[in-house]
């Protein structure tokens, strides 16, 4: 049952993190591995959204509900699709000093022992390179700032 859990200080507004993190439509432009997005439900609170995920020949559709709490905290939730569950925590508070402190947690299983095995290969290497496709995403929105540029201001 692979995890994975993160901190970090980043340059960027908490609700600008929010917001890049909520706008799952995107995520084909920048993410590794999503081919596509359909959102099927949309509140300011609730969003209900399949992802699609390809890896060479492998292809797989699943289905999340997503609780938004805009700036600090986006919940996700496996709904339907080949995992046997999927929890996914984003937390966006200020930090000392400027910028924003992004604690970042995923815990999934599939249902696929051949897949569970192939996602223990790449794991860790596949959320490190996802993170930091945000962080390149929230420089191309949102400029390149600095944490020693916002703490001197």
């Amino acid at each position: 049952m692979p995890s994975h859990r993160e901190s970090r200080v980043l340059p960027w507004e908490p609700a600008e993190l929010f917001d890049l993190v909520a706008d799952v439509e995107s995520y084909p432009r920048f993410l590794p591995w999503v081919v596509a997005t359909r959102v099927r439900e949309r509140t300011s609170t609730l969003l209900v959204a399949d992802m699609s995920v390809g890896f060479r020949a492998i292809r797989e559709t699943f289905t999340s509900r997503v609780t938004l709490d805009r700036p600090r905290a986006i919940h996700v939730d496996y709904v339907s699709g080949p995992l046997r569950h999927l929890t996914n925590d984003w937390r966006f508070s200020p930090a000392d000093g400027g910028g924003t402190r992004v604690d970042f947690s995923v815990d999934f299983a599939f249902r696929s022992r051949l897949f569970e095995r192939l996602a223990g290969a790449f794991f860790h290497e596949a959320f490190v390179r996802m993170v930091r496709a945000f962080e390149a995403r929230a420089r191309v929105l949102y400029g390149n700032r600095s944490l020693s540029a916002i703490r001197t201001a």
